[in-house]
């Protein structure tokens, strides 16, 4: 009879055991929930925290941006949320514009105006400390280095658009070479390098400080046509840029350049390329080996936002094989574009004889590209933040009579351009 009690006993100490076990194991996860909780919470408040430190130290953004070429940016990193609620990619730059203009030509005979639209967006991101790569996209035809521009008309066809930079780029200190199809590197005028113009090859650029003065070296191998069969065509060039003030509110500067065409392929050449340069047996009759020198003064003792500035372009072709070898551009400006409620005036005075330049790359503001004499006028306002109006007189005729073609020799023709444009 004793043992019944002893049985009873040890069955029940046995189920208590086990229910005694789930009670601590359900007390050890509830702290383990608990202390969770608590980790969440503490990150909670310090994402907070640097959100707000982030909003009161970021800078805001430029007023205004003109177009230039990216700098070498900082080293990549993960995005960041940006003052405005965007979120911005460091080492990533991205800019563009925007821009129509209305032109009236008079001729006598054939008076014309039109509409031409000009869209360009470029960016650039900074692989490293050193490396960066960019490109720009821009509207116009993709045969025409000289303009991005696009004639409103054919009953609304779309916009050509195509690629217009891509390059590879590395700074180190005040050295920086270029790969690819890039901006233009050299200091120049429209007379011998249209704004538009990207050249691709190589370009390398130096600049140092010596004293108060500044030494800019410069070079680039162009490629300009490759050929399977033929010789290639292509270009070497260098420039050598000094400036230093001469006063506290003057400086002045001088740069000097040697461009060496060799332009053996021309398979890859059109109507537009070849424009204004005489021609024998379907090539340039001429070599071009161009020596350049440009001059500039400048003096800001006027008014910070009226400075005054003179630039000489002069421009000899050694290869040329008629005595039309020489150029020159002389223009003098006041005020700037900088700021809103910025003016600037200038006016400039040309005469390129028909084989001083190399057409294909020289500018396209008139119908003459080369063999031409020119008075031009400019006026540029500044409204508001990243918005410019320009207004431009160009009055011009043929040099030289004998390479005048179907234009009357002696006639003065004009070109009005009014644009708007909007940048960021």
């Amino acid at each position: 009879m004793q043992l019944r009690p002893l049985f009873l006993a040890a069955t029940a100490l046995s189920l208590a055991m086990p229910a005694k076990a789930q009670d601590s194991r359900l007390d050890a996860l509830e702290r383990r929930i608990a202390e969770q909780d608590r980790r969440i919470a503490d990150l909670e408040a310090l994402v907070t925290r640097q959100a707000d430190l982030l909003q009161r130290t970021s800078a805001p953004a430029p007023v205004a941006s003109p177009p230039a070429p990216a700098p070498v940016l900082a080293a990549p990193a993960t995005a960041n949320a940006a003052p405005d609620g965007l979120f911005r990619i460091p080492g990533l730059d991205v800019a563009g514009d925007m821009r129509v203009r209305q032109e009236w030509n008079f001729v006598d005979g054939r008076d014309r105006s039109r509409t031409a639209v000009r869209a360009r967006v470029r960016a650039s991101y900074a692989v490293s400390d050193h490396f960066s790569v960019g490109t720009q996209i821009a509207t116009g035809d993709p045969d025409d280095p000289n303009s991005t521009d696009v004639t409103l008309g054919n009953f609304v066809d779309d916009f050509q658009v195509s690629l217009d930079q891509a390059w590879i780029r590395y700074a180190n200190g005040g050295f920086t070479t270029y790969a690819g199809k890039f901006p233009q590197q050299f200091q120049r005028t429209d007379m011998l390098w249209d704004g538009d113009v990207s050249p691709q090859g190589v370009a390398a650029a130096y600049g140092a400080n010596i004293g108060k003065a500044r030494v800019d070296a410069r070079g680039l191998w162009f490629v300009i046509d490759e050929a399977s069969v033929a010789r290639d065509s292509d270009m070497l060039g260098g420039q050598l840029a000094l400036s230093a003030p001469l006063a506290s509110d003057f400086k002045a500067g001088l740069t000097g350049s040697y461009y060496h065409y060799r332009l053996g392929s021309i398979a890859g050449a059109d109507a537009g390329d070849f424009r204004g340069n005489l021609l024998s047996g379907g090539r340039y009759l001429s070599e071009f080996h161009l020596l350049e020198g440009i001059g500039t003064l400048g003096w800001a003792g006027l008014s910070p936002r009226w400075p005054l500035s003179f630039t000489a372009d002069y421009v000899h072709n050694l290869g040329a094989a008629v005595s039309g070898d020489t150029a020159f551009n002389l223009e003098l400006a006041a005020g700037r574009t900088a700021q809103p409620g910025d003016w600037r005036i200038a006016y400039n005075y040309s005469e390129v004889e028909v084989d001083s330049v190399l057409a294909a790359f020289s500018h396209d503001n008139i119908d003459l590209s080369t063999n031409y004499k020119l008075h031009g006028l400019g006026i540029s306002h500044v409204p508001a933040p990243h918005l410019q109006l320009d207004l431009l007189w160009y009055h011009y005729r043929p040099l030289d009579a004998a390479y005048a073609g179907s234009l009357p020799p002696t006639d003065w023709l004009d070109r009005i351009r009014l644009a708007f444009m909007v940048s960021f």
